[in-house]
């Protein structure tokens, strides 16, 4: 069963892990569907080749689909939502996420993520705190390590 890590911890919710849900799980929708549907409390779920639009921001949940692992346009995305569409809700890595990947996922702006079966979960922990301080900045801390030292 995939593993949901949402914030740095293993977490559980009521989301479908992928874009079919079962029973008590809220659906991720396609851009088109989700307009159809009003924007309703559906989560939304974008491919990695998806050009962000600003009425995507009222989405509870973007879920990004990471086709495969060496695959880094989500990142991009993920980036252009947060900084660019100021998204605040949770954005979501899905797909062919692996545990090498987390420190960059968080680093672009996503909350959470969801392991495939036969990725090490303890590994992707790690990977959400890697560091203390970074010299780039990035989405979550724009202001790059020089700018904030005194000198």
């Amino acid at each position: 069963m995939p593993t949901l890590i949402k914030n740095g911890v293993v977490a559980t919710d009521d989301w479908a892990c992928g874009p079919d849900a079962t029973a008590g799980q809220r659906p991720f929708l396609a851009p088109d569907a989700w307009r159809v549907a009003g924007q309703t409390d559906a989560g939304l779920l974008l491919q990695v080749d998806s050009e962000p639009e600003e009425d995507f921001i009222k989405a509870p949940l973007i879920a990004i689909y990471f086709p495969e692992f060496k695959d880094g346009r989500g990142l991009s995305l993920a980036a252009l939502l947060r900084s660019r569409y100021q998204y605040a809700g949770d954005l979501r890595a899905i797909g062919d996420t692996h545990h090498d990947l987390v420190h960059y996922l968080v680093r672009c702006g996503f909350s959470s993520l969801v392991l495939p079966d036969g990725r090490d979960v303890a590994v992707a922990l790690k990977g959400t705190e890697v560091y203390s301080h970074y010299y780039q900045g990035s989405v979550g801390d724009p202001e790059p390590l020089f700018r904030k030292t005194r000198r």
